[in-house]
């Protein structure tokens, strides 16, 4: 009725069930551990500055060209899901470096009539 047979065993007799078991224990081990990030919407090259602290928040793209993303919205549709946010955390704003100032700063006062005037520019460093 039932089949009871051995482990598989090597030509030597030992048994590589228990190194089987090991690799299984550190793959789940290492995907449990990574820390899965969604790739960004679109490439951005952000501007160079000196250093400075980490910040934790929501992440808001702007292209060079100056189109918008944030998470799953695109476009104008990202206003209306910042409407939505909350403002206990700094928005961060990750905007290539060849972005226009002139968008920028009406990007900024749009976000500030939303109520988002908590903007952090990110930047890398030099």
């Amino acid at each position: 009725m039932f089949d009871f047979t051995p482990a598989p065993v090597s030509p030597r007799g030992e048994s590589i069930v228990p190194m089987i078991n090991v690799v299984f224990l550190l793959l789940i081990f290492f995907l449990m551990s990574a820390r899965i990030a969604p790739p960004d919407p679109f490439e951005t090259a952000p501007p160079r500055a000196g250093g400075g602290d980490q910040v934790a928040g929501d992440m808001l793209h702007l292209a060079a060209d100056g189109a918008l993303a944030y998470g799953a919205a695109r476009g104008e549709a990202v206003f209306a899901a910042l409407a939505d946010r909350g403002t206990d955390t700094p928005l961060i704003l990750r905007a290539d470096a060849g972005a226009e100032a002139a968008t920028l700063a009406r990007l900024s006062a749009r976000l500030a009539a939303l109520g988002q005037d908590r903007l952090v520019l990110q930047t890398v460093p030099r």
